[in-house]
């Protein structure tokens, strides 16, 4: 039912786009002939171009998806196949936290615009990793028969979800201002879909395969439930590194600017 609910939402977003007018800038490129004629090629087979594209994979789009998806995803996974929470309880309490933390999406976009995208992003992925076992440990502490807690659950999922509020809310704006205009769309399109299509659609199956290997379980015994947040907070770390290295702060950056905003 929801999916075919769905064609409803299918035909505003169609209908919204039909109206919408090209954005100023394209417009003004456009006008003037500056135009890119291959997007795609001009996007990849520039070495410079390229190597933003990566920069913007690795050290901003990889950590977003896997915190995202970690956040939103594996842990209601973690709740019921590891925790063996009922999945009616897994869902609620899920569902509580992400109704509390959905306005902060907004509120970290608009911090960005004050503090800085990079600061807010990097520090979400620095939580995340830092914090990551600690969270899920807890998790297992407060779902034990003995010792159940909706409410300190509920506040765990929360403290997720902030992060990835954190990596999120400021992304769109950042990788706006990190590429030029005759090649913003497609230079910033395959980062964002592969860090969050396959370095973040990939994680509960990384973590699954991780956590039910046999070699695992002899080696962690029942730490081996933990062993799936290796890959998130890995990924994490090499966005921190990349990002630290290679990328400036985009915050104040003319978007109309004809060169990449980043580290030369």
């Amino acid at each position: 039912m929801p999916f075919l609910v769905s064609f409803i939402l299918l035909g505003v977003s169609l209908y919204i786009r039909l109206k919408m007018r090209e954005s100023p800038l394209f417009a003004k490129l456009k006008a003037t002939g500056k135009t890119s004629q291959n997007p795609l090629k001009e996007s990849f087979t520039n070495p410079v171009n390229l190597r933003y594209v990566l920069i913007a994979l690795f050290g901003a789009t990889a950590g977003q998806g896997v915190v995202w998806y970690t956040g939103q995803f594996y842990a209601l996974t973690f709740l019921q196949a590891s925790l063996g929470v009922d999945w009616k309880t897994a869902y609620v309490l899920v569902s509580i936290a992400l109704a509390v933390t959905t306005p902060l999406f907004v509120v970290f976009g608009w911090l960005s615009d004050r503090v800085g995208r990079k600061k807010i992003m990097l520090a979400g992925c620095a939580l995340a990793a830092l914090t990551y076992l600690p969270i899920y440990i807890a998790l297992h502490h407060f779902t034990r028969p003995a010792t159940f807690s909706s409410l300190a659950v509920v506040l765990l999922l929360i403290i997720q979800m902030v992060y990835v509020c954190m990596v999120y809310g400021p992304v769109a704006a950042f990788l706006v201002e990190l590429f030029p205009t005759r090649i913003r769309y497609t230079s910033m399109s395959v980062p964002y879909h592969l860090g969050n299509g396959w370095f973040g659609g990939f994680l509960p199956l990384i973590a699954t395969a991780v956590t039910t290997s046999a070699s695992v379980k002899t080696i962690f015994g029942d730490g081996a439930r933990y062993t799936g947040l290796i890959y998130p907070i890995f990924v994490c770390l090499v966005t921190l590194v990349v990002s630290l290295l290679f990328i400036h702060e985009t915050k104040g950056h003319k978007i109309d600017a004809d060169a990449h905003h980043g580290r030369s």
